[in-house]
């Protein structure tokens, strides 16, 4: 993952009610944000107390928090609310937006009450559907209750989907194969409308970079390859040679991406570059993946895009899975088959046995992964767009037994699967998705939020 998410930490105050109360607030809401390792900057050079309580704060907090280019703004009402400067700084800032307030104690001996917070929330929200300032929000609660805990890691998730997305670089290792219209794309409307750079490779060139690293590092590369046989079995090579492409093919990819600055790779997995390297190039692909580097495959872009997002929301914690929706299972109505060629070894199933070997369906040479996946569960994503009219898809599952097959797999078993595949067939979507193990709908959903021009399709 790329530099950590940086949260500006906005507490906001009113003058009408007591600011000691607010102030012991803002103490406890540091003290939980540093107990949870986020990186936070508050506002304590820019205002008295570093926190707002009027409409004169606004220009000096937007000035401070867009010094230290603030990722994600928190805005927690600490006993009413200056609701006319939160909206304002939230608006000038345009950084996706959280809004929570502690819940209130009873009132005191003498009637009285040191805070209206879920007034001033009310007040607030108001505000920001004024200036058209989109938000998220965790319901009025105690700092103690896990509702809290939950509803910021949510919010730092979906903003650091936001963030990735604003700033994605892809290489692309390749054209679109031919006859894969389903990976037709606007590379300049994806510049334009969100930022997504598409950085392209020479395929020739690549190759070239892959025989030389076999060529110079062969040694180390052969000892790698030697250590690997202790768990891997290696199966349907003539020669080590296609073994030293697969993993010199790795260490290419991985440059590249480092000296490029790129978040996640789109590779054309066939035919040029397998009949110069002698080899399929899926293993290589899946241990990029699991260094951290996602990769779709078949340059499919829009692919790209659904694998990085999903990575940041779950923020590397599992590697994605690049994947297709291919069957149903022969028995349960629910459940289908993830299936591809290069999803991680560090995702396989415990007690199997990973092998690389041919591909089932395809007469090339050898590199291509076989095991099963874990058990446990499993969010799928897809972003996708036609005519100009972008919608990101998503769902939870969990991963089950089922019959064996070849390749990189797992049986996903999913509420409503009838529902799901209509879903995917009326589009504009493929059956490409990124999966990732955890549960993200509801991370990716409140990402979408903030990001202009992607509506949100949850899945049952």
């Amino acid at each position: 993952m790329k530099k950590e998410l940086l949260l500006g930490f906005c507490p906001i105050g009113k003058f009408v009610f007591s600011h000691e109360d607010a102030l012991r607030y803002k103490r406890i809401l540091e003290g939980k944000l540093a107990e949870w390792n986020v990186d936070f900057v508050g506002i304590d050079e820019a205002v008295t107390d570093g926190i707002v309580r009027s409409q004169k704060d606004v220009g000096p907090v937007v000035d401070h928090l867009r010094s230290r280019k603030v990722d994600a703004l928190f805005i927690p009402h600490c006993n009413f609310g200056t609701e006319g400067a939160a909206g304002v700084i939230a608006r000038d800032l345009g950084v996706p937006t959280l809004l929570w307030g502690p819940r209130d104690e009873a009132p005191q001996a003498d009637g009285t009450r040191l805070r209206d917070t879920l007034c001033g929330l009310f007040a607030t929200s108001k505000v920001l559907h004024k200036l058209d300032v989109p938000f998220s929000y965790i319901e009025n609660c105690r700092v103690e209750d896990q509702a809290f805990k939950t509803g910021v890691d949510r919010f730092l998730r979906a903003a650091n989907v936001v963030k990735t997305l604003k700033r994605l670089r892809i290489g692309q290792i390749g054209q679109r194969i031919d006859f894969f219209w389903t990976t037709i794309v606007n590379e300049s409307e994806l510049l334009e409308r969100f930022g997504v750079e598409v950085q392209p490779f020479d395929m020739v060139e690549v190759i070239e970079a892959i025989l030389s690293e076999a060529r110079t590092n062969r040694g180390t590369i052969v000892d790698e390859i030697e250590a690997a046989k202790s768990h891997m079995i290696f199966e349907g090579f003539d020669s080590i040679d296609p073994i030293v492409n697969i993993y010199a093919a790795r260490n290419v990819l991985l440059r590249l991406a480092e000296s490029e600055d790129l978040d996640v790779l789109a590779v054309q997995s066939f035919m040029s570059i397998i009949k110069a390297l002698d080899c399929q190039v899926e293993y290589s692909t899946a241990m990029v993946t699991d260094m951290g580097i996602p990769v779709a495959c078949e340059t499919d872009i829009h692919g790209a895009v659904s694998a990085a997002m999903l990575n940041a929301a779950s923020k590397g914690q599992d590697p994605i899975a690049f994947a297709d929706l291919t069957v149903r299972h022969p028995e349960n109505d629910n459940a289908v088959l993830v299936w591809h060629g290069a999803f991680p070894e560090s995702l396989k199933h415990p007690d199997v046995q990973p092998k690389v070997g041919t591909h089932w369906i395809q007469g090339v040479p050898p590199g291509a992964p076989h095991w099963e996946m874990k058990r446990g569960p499993l969010t799928v994503f897809r972003f996708d767009g036609d005519r100009g009219v972008y919608t990101a898809i998503g769902g939870e599952g969990k991963a089950i037994d089922g019959p064996k097959t070849q390749n990189t797999y797992v049986w996903m078993e999913v509420a409503d699967w009838p529902e799901w595949e209509r879903k995917f067939i009326y589009g504009p979507y493929i059956h490409h998705v990124a999966a990732c193990y955890g549960n993200y709908s509801d991370v990716m959903r409140e990402a979408c939020r903030f990001i202009p021009g992607l509506d949100y399709e949850e899945l049952p």
